[in-house]
């Protein structure tokens, strides 16, 4: 499998820099952690150059964030000096026994730690000698790449559809040569970005005015729907809806689930679902289950959920294209079916909100406040989220790096001040739900974990009937 052509703009989006800006709150750090088993060791020699090519033909592999003066424009990726592959890609032996809870345990720290800015965003370790001649590979990449759609669109560069080498992968591609752009040319492109985000509102201008005179009404209509919908995405709240789940620490604790694919999707099917559906029906049941333990049952939670808003025209395009859409959901319905219909019909209604399309203004506007006071904003919002879910789509066949067979694939999104995030990411005929806690809000992760194993079990049950 040749190394795919993926397209990403040399300048961070708004909503890019956004994600990059609020970090100065190490609470808000939007770090994607990969945990992949393998069923050996990969051969050393064949991973390392295919992740050297890989590194050659994706530009994004080897560059780092460049400043714009005067926050002109959002910051851009500029090739990187002295690319140290040996820095991104590490070898070593697995802690303890190799077990995958010994896995889990390097990865926390591994994730929670910065990055250097003065080097690509990624970096990747091998961890050799796991439990049963297994391997391990712990990733972590920040979330300004990519998202999880993209990040499984990169992936394609390091993985094979097969064990065995290709034949001939054809020369080594050129390495890039290191960018150094003048404060005078950043400052140029800065002024030119400018220029050109006000001509394109200006060229708008007209469509909207011919359309306010040929339907002022529906027009009128659809400013007032626009606005509502800005106003329920920016709306702050000050505090968690969970009575349970309030503290909040820079620690991270990771479990894993695993769950059938084809259950799952013969679960949804019966409402006329999807598998996001079924899988957000069985996260509500688990966290329903994990408050009345603690004897402290709620209502309803607050959920952030990336909706993806790729087009089918933007190809191979990397990056970010989703937009986080924040609401409340129940947790207390007891029939697992009818809880699905209500998950089906939340995210309906999400998908459909007007302010998918405003994304980008609202982030560029955010963009020129001051840093501390976007991070403030932020700050006091995301941490009174009680979860943040995930759905990604993953590979339906047999992958392989290295020469070793991909066993599982564990995708940890960041807590960015919530107090979980649960990630679903599919991979043949199985379910891989990557568990991410704050262990100040959630001290007991084992019965959090097998909350959401019993909720997951509830709902695979609707398959069989």
């Amino acid at each position: 499998m040749g190394v795919r052509t993926l397209h990403f703009n040399r300048r961070m989006s708004d909503q890019d820099a956004l994600m990059w800006s609020i970090e100065t709150d190490p609470l808000l750090r939007s770090t994607i952690t990969s945990v992949s088993i393998l069923d050996r060791t990969p051969d050393r020699e064949v991973l390392t150059e295919r992740i050297e090519r890989a590194s050659r033909s994706v530009a994004r592999l080897r560059q780092r964030v460049q400043a714009t003066p005067y926050n002109l424009a959002p910051p851009e990726y500029v090739v990187a000096e002295n690319f140290d592959l040996d820095y991104h890609l590490r070898w070593q032996r697995a802690p303890g026994r190799g077990t995958l809870r010994d896995v889990l345990d390097f990865a926390q720290p591994f994730a929670m730690s910065g990055f250097d800015h003065a080097r690509p965003l990624w970096e990747m370790v091998v961890l050799e000698g796991c439990e049963a001649g297994r391997a391990a590979i712990v990733q972590k990449i920040h979330h300004s790449l990519a998202d999880g759609v993209g990040m499984m669109k990169l992936s394609t560069a390091f993985v094979d559809p097969k064990r065995s080498a290709v034949a001939d992968p054809g020369p080594m591609p050129a390495a890039p040569a290191p960018e150094h752009p003048s404060v005078i040319d950043q400052f140029r492109s800065g002024l030119g970005y400018r220029a050109r985000r006000q001509l394109a509102l200006v060229g708008t201008g007209p469509a909207r005015l011919g359309s306010a005179l040929r339907d002022p009404l529906g027009t009128a209509t659809g400013v007032v729907r626009s606005t509502a919908s800005a106003a329920r995405m920016l709306r702050p709240v000050s505090r968690p809806l969970s009575s349970v789940m309030t503290a909040r620490s820079l620690r991270v604790r990771f479990d894993t689930v695993t769950a059938s694919l084809p259950a799952m999707k013969a679960a949804s099917k019966r409402v006329d679902g999807r598998l996001n559906d079924a899988f957000l029906a069985a996260v509500a049941g688990g966290l329903d289950r994990y408050h009345r333990s603690h004897g402290e049952p709620v209502h309803e939670l607050r959920m952030t959920m990336p909706i993806n808003v790729r087009r089918k025209d933007d190809g191979e395009a990397g990056g970010n294209q989703f937009v986080p859409m924040r609401f409340s959901f129940p947790v207390t319905t007891a029939d697992p079916l009818k809880r699905m219909a209500e998950m089906r019909d939340l995210v309906t209604a999400q998908r459909a909100e007007p302010a998918l399309h405003l994304a980008a203004p609202i982030a560029g506007m955010l963009n020129r406040l001051p840093v501390v006071v976007t991070t403030a904003l932020f700050g006091g919002m995301l941490k009174a989220i009680d979860i943040v879910t995930s759905n990604v789509p993953g590979a339906p066949f047999a992958l392989y790096m290295g020469g070793a067979r991909l066993q599982a694939n564990f995708g940890f999104g960041p807590l960015s001040g919530a107090s979980c995030n649960i990630t679903l990411l599919s991979y043949i005929d199985e379910l891989h739900l990557a568990v991410s806690t704050d262990p100040a809000a959630v001290p007991d992760p084992g019965t959090f974990v097998d909350c959401l194993g019993e909720g997951i079990t509830e709902v695979e049950k609707l398959a069989e009937t």
